[in-house]
């Protein structure tokens, strides 16, 4: 079959195609079985999100290990970053069908082990092998968008992913806590089983065969890049545990060397991991990829202590916070579908850095929120938050692709899911590191707890103003290259 390229569609040298496809095209013949493989792709990220905080607990009452709960997400956090990182090279070198069909096995070996665990150790070796199957499948899907879909479908094609994320968020929960409390933890793992072999018959049928590396030439892996920024993240990830603030100051600042020594060896090396360009202050990619990281570090903000907030402070028991919390995905996805039918160029490069200023006016908001006792502003600054993404994520993204040379589109693309995990891990770290800093553990009083964590969300803006001042220089140079291409 056929499969369009960006720029079949009109899509400019400078910014996105100018006209917009229909919802219906995504369902049709030509592309139903890509949208469906795609939205698997990302059912399964976010199901296993949301699952394991859900049946985790549970399992530790049956095989221990309740000190080890916090390192399921650590170290699939660090597995899934690091491979999605890697993912661009491997698909250059072995395809995207060879490398989606490992990653998927890779994953499913990882379900199985954890769910067969007979001790927390070996569920953490399945959620190490579950998150770089994950990684590399999020980060190959990403970079299939632009292979598979005209520009014109591309913020369709969001929209879509953003509904699968939203249905994840309430309906994760729910599902893993009734195949739990019906049957077992170890069969709610095992709901991935099906789901996964979903994906591989798709990805059977759908995605073409990939060439290796032209002219016959070896690619290198970049393995002392990927080992420098796998200890970065887990010397941050785990600066927390620190025994003093001294110890724990070191530990973040050996963190960000570690990660920038990993950026500095690529951008020297003949094989990259990242785009050229990637982070200049000087260009739309470098400027966007800012933006990717920057927005998930400070939604991560809410996503450690929205729910615990409204548990300590508002009196909600677990169901309710819970479901106060999803309302952020549900925002993110109402709106992406919205936006998704916007024609006017102008206008969607509007999007990408009003979203960011939505993103100030929730934190603001929700800040406000916990310092006043408002559980209404609260949930206007969580629906304001989602929208903030669900306006400006797929504009931004089909920016960062087609601002990109071909050559290098693969790398931008599959960085894309990688970034907005490794924004989120810092950021939930981050936030983590502030609040414990501060003292909230040990928080005497409700209102000393309201004090510290109406701190720890307004503290969400030292990334989120640097991401509207980002997105809107990144819209002027993506406007200007438009009007000189």
């Amino acid at each position: 079959m056929e499969k369009p390229r960006v720029g079949d569609a009109g899509a400019t040298e400078g910014g996105m195609a100018a006209v917009t496809g229909r919802w219906a095209e995504l369902l049709a013949p030509r592309y139903l079985a890509t949208t469906t493989m795609l939205c698997v792709g990302v059912a399964l990220y976010a199901f296993n999100g949301f699952l394991v905080s859900t049946v985790l607990p549970t399992a530790v009452r049956e095989i221990g290990g309740a000190a080890l709960l916090p390192w399921s997400l650590t170290l699939y956090l660090i597995a899934s970053i690091v491979a999605g990182a890697s993912a661009a090279l491997l698909k250059q070198r072995y395809g995207a069908r060879k490398v989606l069909f490992a990653a998927a096995l890779v994953f499913l070996a990882g379900t199985l082990a954890a769910a067969l665990a007979s001790d927390m150790e070996t569920v953490l070796v399945g959620r190490v092998f579950q998150g770089i199957g994950e990684g590399i499948i999020a980060a190959i899907c990403y970079a299939l968008i632009p292979e598979m879909f005209p520009p014109a479908l591309v913020p369709k094609v969001f929209g879509a992913e953003a509904t699968v994320w939203a249905v994840a968020a309430f309906g994760g929960p729910v599902l893993a806590g009734s195949l739990t409390e019906s049957f077992s933890w170890r069969v709610a793992f095992l709901v991935n089983a099906p789901i996964i072999g979903l994906f591989l018959l798709l990805a059977a049928v759908m995605v073409p065969v990939g060439r290796g590396p032209v002219g016959g030439a070896s690619l290198s892996f970049p393995t002392q890049r990927l080992v420098l920024l796998s200890a970065g993240l887990l010397v941050m990830l785990v600066a927390g545990l620190a025994p003093s603030a001294l110890a724990t100051a070191t530990a973040v600042a050996a963190s960000f060397l570690l990660i920038f020594a990993a950026v500095r060896l690529d951008r020297r090396a003949d094989q990259s991991i990242l785009p050229k360009g990637a982070f200049s202050l000087g260009s739309t990619l470098g400027l966007g990829l800012w933006v990717v990281v920057l927005m998930p570090l400070s939604q991560a903000t809410s996503g450690v202590y929205l729910v615990y907030s409204l548990q300590n402070l508002f009196g909600y028991g677990p169901t309710h916070a819970g479901a106060l919390g999803a309302l952020m995905a549900i925002s993110w996805s109402l709106t992406a579908i919205g936006v998704a039918n916007l024609r006017h160029e102008g206008a969607r490069r509007a999007t990408i850095w009003i979203g960011p200023l939505l993103l100030v006016c929730g934190f603001t908001a929700l800040a406000t929120a916990i310092a006043a006792g408002s559980t209404g502003l609260l949930v206007a600054a969580q629906i304001t938050i989602g929208a903030a993404f669900g306006l400006s994520w797929g504009y931004l993204s089909q920016m960062l692709m087609e601002t990109t040379p071909e050559r290098e589109r693969d790398k931008t693309s599959a960085l894309l899911p990688t970034l907005q995990s490794a924004g989120y891990a810092l950021g939930a770290a981050m936030a983590g590191l502030w609040a414990n800093g501060a003292g909230l553990a040990s928080a005497a009083t409700p209102e000393a707890m309201r004090t510290i964590l109406t701190l720890t969300f307004a503290l969400a803006l030292v990334w989120a103003v640097p991401a509207l001042l980002a997105a809107r220089r990144a819209v002027r140079l993506a406007g200007a290259a438009s009007l000189t291409s």
